[in-house]
């Protein structure tokens, strides 16, 4: 029988019905082998997706006629593919799903059905190109079942394969080998794709068959001969990496390699050359740098005591050290980025080794040479617009610090020594220099915040003064030398970069303070013709007054007068190609800088008393910078209640969420030390959050404004009394809840969490009375999904699970009695709720917090004359149940670590009742509640028996009697 073809839609839509029929495969087999030419490629794919099907699932258990059948159709086709011309060769995805097949075949049957399986094709290699091209794909695809590197096998699967290799061993390698061979030879000149797949195949199998097949004379000199052809060297450098990288005894891998390098080196092969295409100059690098770190394994594998083997490997190793350099130093950035493993496992083998001899100093020295010159940015390099190729160079300059900090640990004093003398001779010519090497130069000084050690943090004083001195050699030249008025913008941001990281130079030579700020303040920082250089230095400007601001007393008046044209608030949306020097988000970053300015004159720890400012002052400057800004709010709400156009009604409120944004952002100024009180800036900050609330109650763009207001309250938390908070709160409330969706009640429970955890008992008042509505709106809320909207049931599981945080929050601040004054139907409804999380949540994080909160209301209620009516019952009817059904739901995956936690929460819920009610729990699990499980009595006498033991048992206990009992 055969599929009728004549009409290939029905012919397709009939081939994707046969997937789960078992008996389907004969149809399609007998299609393929009989279809001929004429037959479409869809259809022949979907015959051998069908054939593949019934290999997977129904082959194995087939009688044998019916396996019989299938090696027939399978050989003909097989057959049909090897004898056709280069013209009709089918095309490539219908040989590899062939392929494909073949090999499932293969793994079922090659050890019992069919022994001859490899003799079989390679009979066919006589057939010409289109059968070796077919033997190469199956090998591949049998690698691909047998010895898949990348998929986790079971056991069984893994046995099976050690199985059918252990077979191909005794039985067929050589051949294998030897065919091999013969293609490598036959096909060099003709067809040079097949010699490819030669090569990837030996790459392959090489981790399993005997070295000795491939490691010989006749191999390798045909590999060497193919290094030299650029149409097989690509290849030919995997195929020799994978030789290498076998698996092996120490010494043997290392005479395999030398002798392996010194058959290249004669032929000119083991080093760079002037090649325009470096995607063999890549394979090439991946060798060697494939060459070194087997040596160096091989070294790190001998025996401590296995001296002379230790220096032979040693010996090779540095042998090899002057083709690490020369590839590392390659002007092709993936070239030099291949050697990178080998670089750093040398260096950290020098370390082990313990001594750094002059030798090794040399190689290092020179090695950190390179780095620094490979740092330097290309010539191409798009700072305007960065795509692929400027994420690349990014990334490589990423891995070269990875090397730079390594050599840094191992060779401190010689890595400072080069960078010095670097740094100081190209500053002290910079004029004189391209930007890539001014870049390098700085960037380099950068680096070494991270790579070299510092003292408490402070690289400039301390007991190591010969470092300390050089680093303030470098920063002291860097802000002298007037690099900082570099016109490239990239010389420029890390100049800056280099000046906030390295601030605290600035406390023991705070005269150079004075330039550094004048260059933040100048067209070379926050007024540079480059956006990018002015975002960036806003916020580095931000950090180096947050870690001076003290130093910076004496010039805070100076400072705040010049940065008062960046605080002006435009009434426009912000655009790049404005006039507007700083985007919305970079002056925020201003704003912070200026309130921590104004802050920090308080004296805490100036050096000039004389220059700080009283708490009336303080206040007064503060008000300076916010009444602007709030009379910019006022402004602006009273456009936009009264302007139709909802795009521009959509403007002026992001507008003034800006303004909030700011407004929250000044106080971050204030500290411990400082506070707002001190400061005298309460009334300040409560008149813009009555502002801000009245603009949210203009009930115009209200999510948008509601950004902005929430943000200022949890600051505001943070920085006030509960006298002057809690006033507040009812307004603010009522405006954040105005419309109880989803997304507002999401956003406003951290902000009361943060106000409970904060003030406890004080704000007890505020959440009564907003407890009540707030969990209404809640649960209507969350009451009804569609089933279909994805986005919305997401959005209310996140917010079902802010509650359970926010019942928890409850409880944690002394706030239960308040859970208790609720109505008895609501309270019902509450508790139900946390025990309906606690067992159905998919999520294990928030099942943990509902089992906590629920053991937090037991431990409060749970022997308490306080409790709420039928608590009792509550706990046996509606708490011990969830403790047991919530552990034996199949998504309840005992094996992962987040629903183990939910698990131990879960049990100490059960102890924490066994605290409260004792024996009479016992008594109720043993008499009434496993026997509705059905749960045998051995079990439940041990579950009862460690219920009464100690809490750390009966943790350990639970999770064994959950996997015994599912």
């Amino acid at each position: 029988m055969k599929l009728v073809v004549d009409n290939q839609d029905k012919a397709l839509e009939y081939l994707n019905s046969l997937h789960s029929q078992p008996d389907s495969w004969q149809p399609c087999a007998a299609t393929l082998c009989s279809g001929g030419a004429q037959l479409d490629d869809k259809i022949k794919f979907l015959c051998l997706q069908v054939l593949e099907n019934y290999i997977k699932k129904f082959y194995k258990n087939a009688d044998t006629e019916a396996q019989s059948l299938l090696r027939q159709h399978l050989s003909q086709w097989m057959s049909t593919i090897c004898s056709q011309s280069p013209e009709q060769q089918e095309k490539v995805f219908i040989r590899n799903k062939t392929a494909q097949v073949l090999a499932l075949v293969f793994v079922v049957d090659y050890d019992v059905r069919w022994p001859t399986y490899i003799n079989d094709l390679l009979a066919l290699l006589q057939l010409g190109p289109q059968a070796a091209d077919l033997y190469l794909k199956i090998l591949q695809a049998i690698d691909s079942e047998v010895v898949d590197r990348d998929t986790l096998l079971s056991q069984d699967v893994m046995e099976h394969g050690n199985l059918l290799k252990d077979r191909m061993r005794e039985r067929v390698v050589a051949d294998m080998a030897n065919s091999w061979y013969d293609i490598l030879v036959k096909y060099e000149r003709s067809n040079p794709e097949i010699v490819c797949q030669c090569h990837e195949v030996i790459g392959s199998y090489i981790s399993w068959i005997d070295i000795s097949l491939i490691a010989n004379e006749r191999f390798v000199s045909v590999l060497v001969r193919h290094m030299q052809d650029p149409l097989l060297r690509e290849a030919a450098a995997e195929c020799l990496l994978e030789i290498i990288t076998k698996g092996m005894d120490p010494i043997t891998k290392m005479n395999l390699i030398e002798s392996l390098c010194v058959v290249l080196d004669q032929a000119g092969l083991l080093k760079p050359i002037d090649d325009d295409e470096s995607d063999f100059l890549v394979k090439l690098a991946k060798l060697v740098n494939g060459i070194g770190c087997q040596l160096i394994l091989a070294w790190h594998k001998l025996d401590k005591k296995d001296a002379a083997g230790r220096d032979a490997v040693r010996t090779a190793i540095e042998n090899k050290s002057v083709l690490l350099l020369q590839f590392f130093a390659s002007e092709y950035d993936d070239v030099s980025a291949a050697v990178f493993d080998f670089s750093r496992a040398y260096i950290q083998m020098v370390k082990q080794i313990g001594h750094v001899s002059e030798v090794d100093k040399g190689r290092l020295e020179n090695l950190l040479f390179i780095i620094i010159n490979k740092t330097k940015y290309d010539d191409g390099y798009n700072f305007d617009q960065e795509g692929e190729d400027e994420a690349m160079f990014d990334e490589y300059r990423k891995s070269l610090k990875v090397v730079f900090d390594n050599l840094a640990v191992l060779v401190p004093d010689l890595v400072l020594k080069v960078c010095r003398d670097y740094v100081m001779t190209t500053l002290g010519r910079w004029q004189a220099t391209s930007w890539q090497e001014s870049e390098a130069c700085v960037a380099l000084l950068y680096s070494l915040g991270e790579a070299v050690p510092a003292h408490h943090g402070n690289h400039f004083t301390g007991p190591f003064q010969m470092k300390s001195a050089a680093m303030c050699d470098m920063v002291r030249l860097l802000v002298l030398c007037g690099i900082s008025s570099h016109s490239h913008p990239a010389v420029a941001i890390q100049f800056f970069e280099c000046i906030a990281r390295y601030e605290k130079f600035f406390v023991v030579e705070p005269q150079h303070i004075s330039p550094v700020l004048e260059a933040f303040l100048d067209h070379r920082g926050m007024r540079n013709p480059s956006p990018k250089v002015r975002s960036r230095c806003s916020y580095l400007f931000l950090r180096f007054v947050r870690c001076l601001k003290y130093q910076l007393v004496p010039y805070a008046s100076k400072i705040l007068t010049q940065l008062q044209p960046m605080l002006t608030i435009s009434d426009v949306p912000y655009s790049i190609n404005s006039s507007v020097l700083l985007s919305p988000d970079d002056q925020v970053y201003v704003y912070e800088a200026s309130a921590l300015l104004v802050v920090g004159c308080g004296g805490g720890g100036s050096s000039e008393p004389s220059a700080s400012l009283t708490a009336e002052d303080r206040s007064a400057l503060m008000s300076q910078l916010l009444t602007p800004l709030l009379e910019v709010v006022q402004q602006l709400a009273r456009v936009m209640a009264q302007n139709t156009n909802p795009i521009q009604k959509s403007a002026t409120a992001t507008i003034i969420c800006h303004c909030m944004a700011l407004t929250a952002r000044t106080s971050k100024a204030f500290s411990q030390q400082s506070t707002m009180s001190s400061c005298q800036c309460v009334h300040l900050y409560v008149h813009a959050a009555k502002l801000f609330i009245e603009c949210v109650n203009l009930d115009v763009e209200r999510e948008t404004i509601s950004l902005g207001l929430r943000q200022l309250l949890h600051r505001l938390v943070v920085c006030l009394d509960s006298a002057d908070l809690l006033p507040l709160m009812p307004a603010a409330a009522q405006a954040l809840l105005h419309t109880s969706s989803v997304h507002s009640l999401t956003e406003f429970l951290p902000l009361i969490n943060q106000l409970m955890t904060k003030f406890k008992k004080e704000c007890s008042s505020f959440v009564e009375n907003v407890l009540t509505p707030l969990i209404c709106a809640i649960i209507g809320a969350v009451d009804v999904t569609d089933a279909s909207d994805e986005e919305e049931a997401r959005q209310k599981r996140t917010l079902l699970r802010g509650y359970y945080v926010f019942l928890s929050t409850v409880v944690s601040s002394g706030l239960l009695p308040l859970l208790a004054s609720l109505a008895a139907r609501l309270l019902d409804q509450v508790l139900l709720s946390v025990v309906h999380g606690a067992v159905e949540f998919p999520d294990p994080a928030a099942q943990k917090i509902c089992f906590a909160l629920l053991r937090k209301i037991i431990e409060e209620w749970g022997a308490s004359e306080e409790a709420p009516n039928n608590f009792v019952d509550f706990m046996y009817n509606q708490v011990v149940p969830a403790c047991f059904s919530a552990p034996l739901k199949t998504t309840f995956n005992l094996n992962d670590a987040q629903t183990t936690l939910a698990l131990q929460e879960s049990a100490s819920c059960l102890r924490e009742i066994h605290n409260a009610r004792g024996d009479d729990l016992i008594k109720y699990l043993r008499d009434v509640y496993f026997p509705k499980m059905e749960l045998a009595p051995h079990l439940s006498n041990e579950y009862c028996h460690a219920l009464s033991s100690d809490a750390k048992f009966f943790k350990n206990y639970v999770k064994v009697f959950f996997q015994s009992v599912k």
